[in-house]
């Protein structure tokens, strides 16, 4: 039987970095297979305007490389399902994942099989190639193009509520339907009895507090309460993860211990990075919980991780904070009308 290897990735622009990353990775077997991301899964990780080649055309490319022996499209964020179905003996992933953020990691470990985390080839990114090819096309003397918070000329009052009236109608363009099954996927807990879970740092732990009470106590409607609880609230279980283990630990280890199959995690991050929030995540998948994603533009590893990610287009803070409250909100108010009609 052929020793399978498995990668997975959106593969958008082929570039001499993923080429390394897939004559290495076949070497540790025999048959590699490569999931790909849908054009549907990209844009909810990648945002509006990618992908560049549509999954057929990354499929035809892919296919065609001497390393590449299969290639497999998932509609998911994650392609743990994928995984689940091919089995494979090696599972990799490129340098910049841990391999305890690596989704499938424990399935394969536990099948007898090897997790790989590959140090990437330096220099090399779609990013960075869009972004050259963008700038040749306007020119290389042209001004960066404006962000959509950028202040416009005014006062300070003014700039600040057109910046957050621009973000907030991009999230209206490019976001409903990712708000929509975020709210679709709470529902569904709800009605199974199972609870939420918040987590965040900083400002967003504080909107973690608030989404959290809105669904313990009420929004706006009179109904039941719904259990969800904030895992930024309890200093001792935050103190003593922090000084036992590391900070990174503080959500994970609670979630642990307070998460059940078919419960809720909502993981917010401006960046998408914080280490605390991944490790939350990567927990809650253990658990058998479903997450919704609240991050940022550049938010992609969070969006990598989640079931449904809803990723501001907006990279200043309080800006894509402001969305999250707002988004937090319309979560809130679903719930409400939803049980306001079965009271």
């Amino acid at each position: 039987m052929n020793k399978i290897v498995f990668t997975n990735g959106c593969f958008d622009i082929i570039h001499a970095g993923h080429i390394d990353l897939l004559e290495r990775a076949k070497q540790l077997g025999e048959k590699l297979i490569v999931g790909i991301n849908s054009d549907s899964s990209v844009r909810s990780i990648k945002g509006a305007g990618r992908p560049i080649l549509s999954q057929e055309e990354r499929a035809v490319i892919l296919v065609a490389l001497e390393a590449v022996d299969e290639v497999r499209i998932f509609d998911d964020l994650t392609p743990e399902t994928l995984i689940k179905e091919i089995k494979p003996n090696v599972l990799v992933k490129g340098g910049d994942w841990d391999e305890s953020e690596i989704i499938g990691a424990d399935f394969v470990k536990q099948t007898g099989g090897e997790v790989h985390s590959i140090p990437l080839r330096q220099g090399h990114s779609t990013s960075r190639i869009i972004k050259k090819a963008a700038e040749l096309q306007n020119g290389e003397s042209a001004p960066t193009p404006k962000n959509p918070e950028e202040r416009v000329n005014g006062d300070l009052t003014t700039n600040a509520l057109v910046e957050h009236i621009g973000v907030l109608k991009k999230v209206i363009r490019e976001q409903t339907s990712q708000i929509e099954d975020a709210a679709q996927m709470i529902l569904a807990a709800v009605d199974n009895d199972r609870k939420i879970l918040v987590c965040g740092n900083g400002g967003s732990a504080a909107d973690a507090q608030h989404i959290a009470t809105e669904f313990v106590v009420r929004y706006e409607a009179e109904r039941r309460a719904v259990p969800a609880i904030a895992l930024t609230t309890d200093t001792s279980a935050l103190t003593a993860s922090a000084n036992d283990y590391s900070f990174e630990h503080v959500f994970s280890r609670q979630i642990e211990a307070l998460a059940a199959e078919g419960d809720v995690l909502i993981a917010i991050s401006t960046s998408g990075n914080s280490p605390n929030v991944i490790k939350a995540v990567m927990a809650a998948r253990n658990k058998g919980c479903s997450v919704v994603g609240l991050t940022g533009k550049n938010g992609k590893k969070l969006a990598a991780l989640c079931d449904v990610c809803v990723m501001v287009p907006a990279e200043k803070t309080s800006r894509i904070q402001e969305a999250h409250i707002t988004i937090g909100h319309i979560l809130c108010e679903t719930v409400d009308r939803k049980l306001a009609q079965e009271s």
